[in-house]
């Protein structure tokens, strides 16, 4: 395998210019745009993902940023505990589960790539407009024509490559749901690395550290307000868009549907100077994404609404299989097959799972049979239903303790 040019310089297509780099694969990515913004707000890297960026050399630089994660709590909607389990370390893997800033983290990796594979392995404002499958061959807005043995499209959910391989797809698919989010400063709360998810279907809140703070006892913590705003299947109101800046009151306005006692959440919303909205979408799973010398990657193979943590953590997966199996020397479209065959059945079982919610169907399901609140939850759900959904979800996205194991 000689060289790969890898349209999108996101984080999954960051992770894959690495990986390969490591197997010592010539890599090329273009990133349309200047690709040092700090876009978006907070994700969270699962111990599956941990183990590629462990692997690559750059888990440990993100645990300094970041938090490690020690406790997942799903509440209901009016504050009452659902389910609360430990993640990461503390629930006996051998990597920790990191919350970050997905901006930092993109930055981090950006700044490993030029390090690693020299200052010309990114090049910025090259904004992809056609692309030829079988050739591996995008022509740049500039006219410029740039081929490679391998072409990736790692572009997102609006992706050129994708469109090229399905025009007649149509724009991503609406959920009904509009989500806000943003980050401050703000007091630790459950001693600083707890993540809270509280609500259900209509309106949901998510509350979880993302970085030290500036002041002793502080910690950066990401907050997200979605609310049922459309129906499922209506056009998006918007396109969606990591840095689309909303308007404060909108968040605020929601806060009242929500009794929390760990975290003041209206303080925290109305504390935020900059917050973004966007609609929550995903798009239907393909029958495949390999055409020729030329696939897909990340969001732009499997876009997924955002529960359980998995949409940046299957994409640095996507990364690890298909730099491993060009590394297998079985030639160019062989090995984006066998890539394909591995990755897609498993990302397309996660996508249509968050459809209904991933993990959060806890408390979705609680949320629908108690939707003012319970004394007892055992008079609402057992133990065994609850286990059910949480842990079946996560060994159905490869990150069950067994699963995953330091190398």
């Amino acid at each position: 395998m000689s060289d790969v040019a890898i349209v999108g310089g996101g984080i999954g297509g960051l992770v894959t210019a690495l990986a390969l780099h490591r197997r010592g694969i010539g890599v090329t990515v273009l990133e349309q745009g200047s690709g040092r913004r700090e876009l978006g707000v907070g994700l969270n890297v699962l111990p599956h993902a941990g183990r590629v960026l462990d692997e690559l050399g750059v888990l440990e630089s993100l645990a300094t940023i970041g938090v490690r994660t020690a406790e997942m709590t799903y509440a209901h909607r009016l504050g009452m505990p659902v389910l609360r389990r430990p993640v990461g370390l503390d629930a006996g893997f051998d990597l920790p589960q990191v919350a970050c800033h997905r901006g930092q983290l993109q930055r981090m990796l950006l700044d490993a790539v030029l390090d690693r594979l020299g200052p010309d392995a990114v090049r910025t404002g090259a904004r992809v407009t056609a692309v030829d499958p079988e050739r591996a061959r995008a022509t740049l807005a500039s006219g410029e024509v740039v081929e490679a043995d391998v072409l990736v499209g790692a572009d997102g959910i609006h992706s050129v490559v994708r469109d090229r391989l399905f025009p007649d797809e149509g724009p991503p698919r609406w959920n009904g749901v509009a989500m806000w989010r943003g980050a401050t400063d703000w007091p630790a709360f459950r001693g600083g690395r707890s993540m809270i998810v509280a609500g259900g279907n209509d309106a949901k809140l998510v509350i979880y550290p993302i970085g030290p703070g500036a002041r002793p006892g502080s910690v950066l913590t990401n907050w997200a307000v979605c609310i049922r705003t459309g129906a499922d299947g209506d056009p998006p109101p918007q396109r969606q868009d990591w840095a689309r800046l909303a308007d404060p009151a909108d968040p605020a306005r929601h806060a009242h549907r929500f009794s929390l006692t760990e975290v003041d959440h209206h303080a925290l919303i109305g504390a935020t100077a900059e917050s973004y909205e966007f609609p929550m979408c995903d798009r239907d799973p393909l029958p495949y994404w390999t055409r020729g010398r030329t696939t897909l990657l990340g969001d732009a193979a499997h876009p997924m609404f955002p529960m359980g943590s998995n949409g940046a953590g299957q994409a640095i997966l996507d990364a690890d299989a298909l730099a491993r199996h060009l590394a297998a020397g079985a030639g160019g479209e062989a090995a984006l097959t066998a890539y394909q065959d591995e990755r897609l059945p498993i990302t397309s079982d996660v996508v249509l799972r968050n459809r209904v919610g991933g993990p959060e169907q806890v408390i979705d399901e609680v949320e629908r049979r108690a939707p003012d609140g319970f004394d007892r939850l055992a008079d609402v759900i057992t133990d065994d239903e609850l286990d059910a959904v949480f842990s079946g979800y996560h060994r159905a996205a490869g990150n069950a303790p067994e699963q995953v194991r330091r190398s």
